[in-house]
């Protein structure tokens, strides 16, 4: 019986690993696409070039 048990946890770890895995994959690619997205329209509004940035406006002195 004690057999069982442990044979019935050791699929339910598997089971959670790969379901666990798969939902990891959806996430990665999700964030993926945000960052591609967020350098494209970063890209286009100019970033450091047309700003210059809030970090390298102000003069050390």
């Amino acid at each position: 019986m004690i057999l069982w048990i442990l044979l019935f946890l050791l699929i339910l770890v598997v089971f959670g690993f790969g379901f666990t895995m798969q939902a990891l994959w959806w996430v990665a690619a999700v964030l993926l696409i945000v960052w591609i997205a967020g350098f494209a329209m970063r890209g286009r509004g100019g970033g450091r070039r047309g700003g210059g940035g809030r970090r390298y406006s102000r003069s050390r002195g």
